[in-house]
């Protein structure tokens, strides 16, 4: 049996209120350290951080809680905390360091390390604008950076450039609009910080991943005048953002990185955790060395029930009141394991994130791995968690790339179609029946790996400016340059570049499941073939918004796709298909090969079966009846395709074909029976009627 903390204990009232609570008398701070023998408040100037201008001492009121009250803490107010206890195996105690509450709201910088927390006043004006409650079978995820994003965007007024003010711009809101996405997932917002190690290369941590603080937001993606404003100016700037996004029916999604701090391995930064009660906070063997299975040198640990609260809490936070619409969890895994540091899926923190009435009706999204001891976890979530699915990710990447090239060289083929067929049809393996195919979050790239033009366009990295001499970075990428490496102008070779593209972003927003979109994949943005640019503030990793004509092809590409998935249910079911019942919200699948012949097991087990039919009939609960057919051709040689003759089905109109260079306005209509003529590989999508 997994050895796991009670659900009473994580919700135990004596941690209520922990940070600062304001009142008329000023503030109460509650600080949570299990091990320590004493803890103090510093209030400091409020401009000169090394001025203290009042020092008290915190009294425990049980169950490990600290807490004091001061008229000093008031909204604007900085401060730090100073813990002593006792020294030993994973006891690292300086009275001397100064430390960040773990709840503080905001946090001020004097330099690297050199950190206060802030009391912050989060009153807002909502102006009745709430979340938008995008169902979950119309989602589309749209992965973005908050300074990349915004960057270089010519309609977006400079001051704004790279700022939460940027995002909820009217010229980047119309953009999310008008390619019809329906939730915006930032990387991480949380305040954070870059490692020494990265510093002294001249390099930053552009991602994010490198969490300061839980409550409080990354103040360098304000504006100035809110940087000149304070923590308080921040947090309303990202709420106007949110507000606005909200007003056009856009939802915000956190990615979010719990799993380890900025504290780093032992003899890192202690700079909040670390000095509050490392033996506590974070995973440790009896000798106090770090169980890490995040790879960035510590793992939070959540088996202690005060430190799953502080997530849980934090989570509530955000949703509550940034009104954040839902969270991607960052290594997953990791918040799922138990005091023996192995995967539960009963986990109690991750069965209260999905039962709790604040963030109820919120996404929870599910990175579904991590470096440890069982730490791939694909599938292995429950009920109310969606995943990344990185299988669907590898599988179609291999059929329109791996596989393509496999056969240009070996004039055989490695794969057949099986494969992509379970992903264009939800993933149902993975998942199963309870939690059927919105489970999955579909994904060709992220914001870790190449980018979609990147995909095609190189075989191996090219990462020599990370400073890790190449050693960073995934090698197995499944990615095809199509002849020549990198930038080239050979014609054939751009063409069937463009073409990969197409048929890629075709098969992730034509199949079951939620599909995620990589910002500035939809404009053919290049990295130069470094597929882990994480610590690149610039060109590199910025978006690019002028395009060649190209680029504008593929925009125009991306956003009819994405209509298309709108307004055809059939592509996207909220349940998997029962063969002998009917299943409201299901889409009945059925399969031809190019002949329009049903499929045989034989031919599902034929690696040179490159060619299938795909005719999916929704059973609507609250849409009209809908039927498509999605004609897929894995090979570079041409083919002709008979269209499957189904007793209702009068014609087959196209709505979209990977062979156009840009979308076309006709609709032409095929007879059933009817032969469809395919150049290379390709996507054809159809609507029977």
């Amino acid at each position: 049996m997994p050895d796991l903390q009670s659900d009473a204990g994580l919700h135990d009232p004596a941690w209520d209120r922990l940070g600062v609570t304001l009142h008329e008398e000023g503030g109460t701070i509650r600080v949570w350290s299990q091990h320590a023998g004493s803890i103090d408040l510093v209030i400091f100037d409020d401009d000169d951080l090394d001025w203290a201008v009042d020092e008290r001492a915190l009294r425990p009121v049980g169950a490990g809680v600290w807490e004091t009250t001061s008229a000093g803490l008031r909204p604007g107010a900085r401060y730090a905390l100073r813990a002593d206890g006792p020294h030993g195996a994973g006891n690292v105690f300086n009275p001397q360091t100064l430390l960040l509450d773990p709840y503080g709201r905001g946090i001020v910088t004097g330099g690297p390390g050199d950190h206060r927390s802030v009391v912050v006043d989060d009153s807002f004006d909502w102006q009745g604008v709430v979340k938008p409650r995008v169902p979950r079978d119309r989602t589309v995820i749209y992965e973005a950076h908050v300074k990349g994003l915004t960057k270089r965007h010519p309609d977006i007024p400079t001051a704004l450039h790279g700022t939460y003010a940027g995002l909820g711009h009217p010229a980047m809101i119309e953009h999310l609009v008008s390619l019809g996405v329906t939730s915006v997932e930032l990387l991480p917002i949380h305040a954070f910080e870059s490692e020494p190690r990265l510093l002294a290369l001249g390099l930053t941590n552009y991602w994010g991943y490198n969490t300061l603080g839980f409550f409080a937001p990354h103040a360098a993606y304000a504006t100035e005048d809110a940087r000149r404003g304070g923590p308080d100016a921040v947090l309303r700037e990202l709420k106007t953002t949110v507000r606005n996004l909200h007003a056009a029916g856009l939802e915000v999604i956190l990615d979010v990185v719990y799993n380890h701090t900025a504290e780093l391995e032992l003899g890192g930064p202690r700079s909040s955790l670390r000095g509050i009660d490392n033996r506590s906070y974070y995973r440790q063997q009896p000798d106090g060395a770090y169980v890490d299975v995040t790879g960035c040198g510590n793992s939070v640990d959540t088996s202690t029930d005060a430190v799953a609260r502080l997530v849980l809490d934090s989570l509530r936070y955000w949703s509550r009141e940034v009104q954040i619409d839902g969270f991607r969890f960052d290594l997953a895994v990791t918040l799922g394991r138990d005091r023996g540091h192995s995967f539960t899926a009963e986990h109690p923190l991750l069965r209260a994130i999905t039962s709790d009435p604040v963030l109820a009706d919120d996404k929870m999204i599910a990175e579904p791995w991590d470096v440890g001891l069982g730490g791939w976890q694909t599938g292995g979530f429950g009920p109310g968690w969606q995943e990344w699915n990185d299988r669907y990710r590898d599988g179609v990447r291999n059929f329109w790339l791996s596989d393509i090239d496999y056969l240009r060289r070996a004039g055989t083929s490695p794969a057949g179609v099986g494969g992509l067929a379970t992903h264009l049809a939800g993933s149902a393996p993975l998942f199963g029946a309870d939690r059927g195919p919105l489970a999955g979050v579909n994904f060709i790239t992220a914001h870790d790996g190449f980018t979609l033009r990147d995909l095609v366009s190189y075989e191996v990295k090219h990462n020599d400016a990370n400073g890790e001499h190449g050693r960073d970075g995934a090698d197995t990428n499944r990615s095809f340059n199509h002849g020549a490496e990198g930038e080239t102008d050979v014609v054939h070779v751009l063409a069937a570049r463009r073409r990969a593209i197409r048929n890629l972003a075709g098969t992730l927003l034509l199949s079951a499941g939620v599909p995620m979109i990589t910002a500035g994949d939809e404009l053919a943005r290049t990295q130069s073939g470094n597929n882990n640019a994480y610590c690149h503030d610039g060109p590199l990793t910025w978006v690019d918004w002028q395009l060649a004509d190209w680029q504008v092809d593929v925009l125009e590409h991306v956003r009819r796709l994405v209509r298309l998935r709108a307004e055809n249910p059939a592509l996207r079911p909220v349940r998997y298909a029962a063969p002998d019942d009917a299943v409201p919200e299901a889409s009945v699948m059925h399969w031809f090969d190019a002949d329009g012949e049903p499929m045989t097991p034989a031919k599902w087990s034929n690696a040179e079966q490159r060619t299938l039919q795909y005719l999916a009939t929704s059973t609507p609960h609250r849409e009209a009846d809908n039927r498509v057919l999605l004609v897929i051709h894995g090979r570079e040689s041409d083919a002709e395709v008979v269209l499957p003759a189904v007793a209702d089905v009068d014609a087959y109109v196209s709505l979209w074909s990977s062979e156009d260079e840009r979308p076309r306005t006709d609709a032409r209509a095929h007879r059933p029976g009817g032969v469809l003529d395919l150049r290379g590989p390709t996507l054809h999508l159809l609507r029977a009627r």
